[in-house]
């Protein structure tokens, strides 16, 4: 009878042209921490998804901030978790007339903050 209703704020990017796998290495960082340290881990972080991670974080505590009135200052990425999207498959040429299979692989980011109490 007693819920307490959690306030949570989320953002998600679809069909980001990077591999799942390759993003997981920059979640892994930041999951369960609080939002100021979690950009200033992506800010120094050399991986091409610490970027697409940063500006989707950013986006989040936008959402948090102007559509649930939540206080920036208690946030935390509570759940972060990257899928497989479709893969674009593409045809290398090769020796001998033989072509290769080149698969361009997508996925789709999902970041959910909630306020610490």
């Amino acid at each position: 009878m007693d819920e307490v209703i959690r306030k949570e704020a989320r953002a998600k990017l679809s069909y980001a042209r990077i591999s799942s796998r390759k993003v997981k290495v920059v979640i892994d960082l930041i999951r369960n921490k609080p939002v100021g340290e979690a950009l200033a881990t992506l800010k120094f972080t050399p991986k091409a998804a610490a970027e697409l991670v940063e500006k989707l974080l950013k986006s989040a505590i936008a959402n948090a901030e102007n559509n649930h009135d939540m206080d920036v200052e208690k946030l935390y990425v509570a759940e972060i978790f990257a899928n497989q999207g479709p893969t674009l498959k593409r045809i290398r040429p090769r020796a001998q007339g033989r072509a290769f299979r080149i698969r361009k692989r997508t996925s789709h980011i999902t970041v959910v903050l909630k306020e610490k109490e």
